[in-house]
């Protein structure tokens, strides 16, 4: 299986329900180690929840989720914990402590979870914010980024403990088209230096085209397509082929 050996993550009929909304119903998908997954759909069909999922913030009410060797629904605390070291999250947000200078909140999580010492900290920060051009910027607090800025923030803090695996939520959400751009680059670049496993939750169909070297398209719960970007605009679903054929 290519780019990788073996899948890096498997969803295996997954369910999720909140209530009476079912979100997900019975999904089945897997992506390649060092491959790049853009999961697309209307607002509410489960795409951010899938992150979740991966990350067991959530838990399905069935099916299984696979990260590497470790099925992830049963896992105790400690060995979770364990497995969501290898997992960086972008949110939406780009989730930074508005109290914090962003060298301290990007120390934050190597200070809690590593041994490094405070020299070994300075270097890995000097050399992410180096990665996503902030190399100057790490004494400001987030309120003095701008909205691209913060986006590169939070995609540096998510990669402060190498992650394997990178998840992105909505990357160039309130962007420019340059500027999200940029961040896909940025993204791409993880990918192919460190052979990180991407994947992104987007509603931009532009960088869906240029970061993915597969599509995953969901629509009320379900799975309606699952494949390169040429095998979705060629899918059998009308839905599927209008989400991956414009920016709309």
């Amino acid at each position: 299986m290519t780019p990788g050996d073996s899948p890096a993550v498997i969803f295996d009929q997954v369910s999720k329900s909140f209530g009476a909304k079912q979100v997900l119903n019975n999904v089945s998908w897997n992506i390649p180690a060092g491959s790049a997954l853009c999961i697309l759909g209307r607002s509410g069909t489960g795409k951010s929840v899938t992150l979740k999922l991966i990350i067991a913030l959530l838990k399905p009410d069935q099916g299984k989720i696979w990260i590497d060797e470790d099925e992830v629904t049963h896992l105790s605390a400690s060995k979770l914990s364990r497995v969501r070291r290898k997992i960086g999250y972008l949110f939406q947000d780009a989730a930074l402590f508005d109290s914090l200078t962003l060298y301290e909140n990007l120390a934050l999580p190597l200070q809690r979870l590593t041994n490094k010492s405070l020299e070994e900290i300075d270097f890995v920060i000097d050399q992410v914010l180096g990665q996503v051009g902030l190399a100057n910027d790490k004494a400001k607090m987030p309120s003095e980024l701008s909205g691209g800025m913060r986006k590169r923030a939070g995609l540096a803090r998510a990669l402060m403990l190498e992650p394997k695996i990178l998840l992105a939520d909505e990357p160039s959400s309130g962007l420019d088209r340059i500027t999200a751009s940029e961040i896909d680059e940025l993204l791409l670049r993880q990918k192919a230096d460190r052979k990180t496993t991407l994947i992104v939750v987007t509603h931009d169909v532009h960088g869906a085209r240029r970061v993915a070297d597969r599509v995953l398209v969901l629509d009320r719960g379900k799975m309606i397509a699952h494949g390169s970007v040429s095998e979705i605009e060629h899918s059998e679903n009308e839905t599927a082929r209008r989400l991956i054929g414009s920016d709309g």
